[in-house]
């Protein structure tokens, strides 16, 4: 799998600058929030669902300080019922593990199996950050890059009222 180094590769190549926070491991978008102050632009919370059937995976993306109910999400995506993914369903699809989800896990996605959503409030916001498939650090970048590199990717992504 692709890891942090080969990451940054593939941004470079695209010509993606970014910023780069080292950090104790963070699992969750709360343990930041205790650990850290404020960084720029939209913390974003990533949530990594498959379908009842197991044969579809989704990876939401919204901005951290928004709720997300998943009964919400079952009729906004009208798949059914929807639940987390598990930690090896997680790493075969993305890579990752858990802690560590973001949309730079789609760079493992070669069979493009996972959707994904998009809050489509992050249009408005200059930059977003993500765990760079690595929870020991955090990686900003605009959010037109970040469209820079799903759309490089042929990443299957929606955007999504949250």
């Amino acid at each position: 799998m692709i890891g942090q180094k080969e990451l940054f590769a593939l941004l470079d190549t695209l010509n993606i600058p970014f910023k780069y926070l080292e950090h104790e491991p963070i699992p969750t978008v709360e343990a930041a929030l205790a650990i850290r102050g404020p960084i720029e632009g939209v913390f974003c919370k990533n949530l990594f669902f498959r379908n009842h059937k197991g044969d579809k995976h989704y990876l939401v993306c919204f901005d951290h300080t928004k709720q997300l109910p998943v009964k919400d999400l079952e009729l906004k995506l009208k798949q059914g019922k929807l639940s987390f993914a598990s930690e090896q369903r997680m790493e075969k699809y993305l890579g990752l593990k858990p802690g560590s989800v973001s949309a730079f896990g789609l760079i493992n996605d070669k069979d493009k199996h996972v959707k994904l959503f998009l809050d489509s409030s992050l249009k408005d916001s200059g930059h977003v950050s993500f765990h760079p498939n690595d929870n020991r650090a955090t990686l900003i970048v605009s959010f037109a890059d970040l469209m820079k590199f799903l759309n490089h990717l042929n990443a299957n992504y929606e955007f999504i009222a949250i």
